[in-house]
């Protein structure tokens, strides 16, 4: 019961992320632009402290978001009509994503700009000659794709259930990278079988339908197919 309720804490947490996604277009573009932060500082070299600077900052902005999305309902609990002292207390939490902002902005320039022209330069060979740096952006894109149809079919628990299945879609992926760069039979059929288990997990547990899983294998396995065959090119 104990790690049921874990579980269940962590679902309605993610559900709260996600409601800020689809209903706040700012917190889209915080997401978005923490994704582009994180993903350009894998080519600029960046230290270790620098880093831990970086995630913090986006930490503190979409902490910030959340927490002036959840001011708005609730002052929008208390009165549905203009009040002044319900004004103030929306412009200051949004006041303190503003200041967020632009302190995670000016981490950020500080961070990246003697790093820029150097980094322009590297960014798509390394990411073409490397496979770990392929995967990475892979298994993002799947992920994003799985988040999005989830979306579309209005799923209850993004985590848990739903079409397409996340785990099977990732599963797949990665039997994919395998089958592509594996180079060995044995290895690649040997991850063939793991993912197959992975697909059997859920529909045997009643998580997902057969067709859930299906859908999301081949969701995985197409998107890294295309993917690898682009930063190939």
């Amino acid at each position: 019961m104990g790690a049921r309720r874990l579980l269940d804490s962590f679902s309605f947490a993610v559900e709260g992320i996600i409601y800020a996604l689809k209903t706040q277009r700012n917190m889209r573009i915080h997401m978005v632009a923490a994704a582009a932060v994180l993903g350009y500082s894998l080519f600029a070299r960046i230290t270790r402290v620098e880093l831990i600077l970086l995630i913090l900052a986006i930490a503190m902005v979409i902490i910030c978001e959340l927490i002036n999305t959840a001011i708005e309902k609730t002052v929008d609990i208390a009165t549905m009509e203009f009040h002044p002292i319900a004004k103030i207390a929306k412009d200051v939490a949004a006041g303190a994503v503003l200041v967020s902002a632009m302190s995670s902005a000016a981490i950020a320039y500080l961070v990246f700009f003697s790093r820029v022209p150097a980094a322009e330069v590297r960014v798509i060979d390394q990411v073409r000659q490397s496979l770990s740096h392929m995967t990475f952006v892979n298994l993002g894109a799947v992920l994003a794709a799985v988040v999005i149809i989830k979306f579309l079919f209005h799923s209850k628990n993004i985590l848990q259930g739903g079409m397409p299945s996340g785990h099977a879609a990732v599963a797949f992926s990665l039997v994919t990278v395998i089958w592509l760069y594996g180079g060995s039979a044995y290895v690649s059929f040997m991850a063939l079988i793991l993912g197959v288990l992975v697909l059997q997990s859920r529909v045997e547990t009643k998580i997902h339908s057969l067709l859930e899983v299906l859908l999301g294998a081949l969701l995985g396995t197409v998107l890294t197919y295309v993917i690898f065959s682009f930063l190939n090119r």
